[in-house]
């Protein structure tokens, strides 16, 4: 008995020399534990034995976790550095956040998917030769940012009452009562006129088309109580860009190029965003919405494989009529091996992998937009060989 005491408090005074972090006080819960032993048994019922002394030091290091991990960081000094979305946002003041996680600034997945198209049609309409306008591209960004957030914000409004019961939207700012439908309301009109203000950078053709998108942002979010096929308004919305982008670049749209690519963009859209509607689709039968991913069931593959012929259809056609060059077409071939991988391994009743191929679409666009400056910056090659030839005639 003796030497166990012993032994339990040299190990105790050896622990209070080498260790001067946060969990220095429940070595003293330790020793307070190791006193109360009488006769083999401590009075609460535990043997005085080496694994009791280490589930009582875990289980008191296990006191609030966040506030040992905060000490421990001042203590040495040193501070991890993550320049994420949602970390920006964390690091805002307490009173902005809100509004920030209503317009998705802390999940910037969904304003790539925006953006993206627009980057597609900015990039094709360019001159040969030449890179995509960065002024044009940097006006596009912004205004894909505010544009998604608005829709967000538009979004939880009309979903207030279903977001409440469902997990993973409840606690969004509207539903949880952080934000009032009032509030919500002036930040949207913020939203909508500093949008507004970067449309009118553009010019009047691209005005009038851009403002027409204004009822699809509206009205989308009602789609899913009216129809099983809320993704393919979601498309037309979402792929705007497509449309917008040259038209901001050449003044008029050439319906050749851009209804193919806007067409190949909403087939995108009906792809990644029944992948994401696979997610909720629990959540969706219990609260009366609808979607494609309870539409096609056991058949999304299928339905899919589908929308990625048509979408693949789409890209070359716009590729042809815009005279696009071999590193374009190299890179769709590259798109359609993405695709079909994404959904040959596509596991539709496991959230998180619905998750990842998600949000894998943003790489996809990003490869797509490379392959398009790609096949412009060629085209200039290819005069170049063919000036020559005449030259040599």
């Amino acid at each position: 008995m003796l030497p166990a005491k012993l032994t339990s408090r040299f190990t105790l005074n050896a622990l209070r020399r080498i260790h001067h972090g946060p969990c220095y006080p429940c070595l003293y819960s330790l020793s307070n534990c190791s006193l109360h032993v009488e006769g083999g048994r401590a009075r609460d019922g535990l043997h005085s034995d080496p694994s009791v002394l280490r589930r009582v030091f875990y289980s008191q290091s296990a006191i609030r976790p966040s506030l040992r991990l905060r000490e421990a960081v001042q203590h040495y000094g040193r501070r991890s550095f993550s320049l994420s979305a949602a970390t920006i946002v964390n690091s805002a003041p307490a009173p902005v956040q809100p509004y920030l996680r209503l317009m998705r600034l802390d999940k910037p997945i969904g304003t790539w998917l925006l953006y993206l198209p627009c980057t597609w049609s900015i990039a094709l309409a360019s001159d040969p030769g030449c890179l995509p306008h960065l002024g044009m591209l940097t006006l596009f960004g912004t205004g894909a940012l505010l544009m998604r957030g608005a829709g967000c914000t538009i979004n939880d409004m009309w979903d207030k009452d279903f977001d409440k019961k469902v997990s993973r939207t409840a606690t969004r700012p509207i539903a949880s009562g952080e934000i009032s439908q009032m509030q919500a309301l002036v930040f949207l009109g913020g939203q909508l006129s500093l949008a507004l203000g970067v449309l009118l950078c553009l010019n009047y053709y691209s005005i009038a088309l851009g403002a027409a998108s204004l009822s699809l942002v509206i009205t989308y979010p009602l789609m899913k109580r009216i129809t099983y096929w809320p993704q393919f308004v979601l498309g037309l919305t979402f792929n705007w860009g497509a449309l917008l982008g040259w038209s901001a670049v050449k003044g008029s749209c050439d319906w050749s190029v851009c209804l193919p690519l806007y067409f190949s963009g909403v087939m995108w859209t009906l792809i990644y965003d029944t992948i994401y509607a696979h997610q909720d689709k629990e959540d969706d039968i219990k609260v009366g919405v609808k979607s494609t991913a309870l539409r096609f069931q056991e058949q999304t593959k299928p339905w899919l494989s589908g929308f990625t012929v048509a979408m693949m259809t789409g890209l070359v056609a716009a590729g042809v009529n815009a005279e696009q060059t071999l590193p374009y077409y190299a890179v769709l071939s590259t798109v359609a091996i993405h695709l079909t991988h994404q959904i040959y391994t596509l596991d539709t009743n496991k959230p998180e992998d619905c998750w990842k191929k998600f949000v894998s679409n943003r790489n996809l666009g990003l490869l797509l937009f490379l392959g398009i400056v790609a096949g412009n910056l060629w085209k200039e090659r290819e005069e170049t060989l063919l000036q020559n030839e005449e030259a040599f005639r």
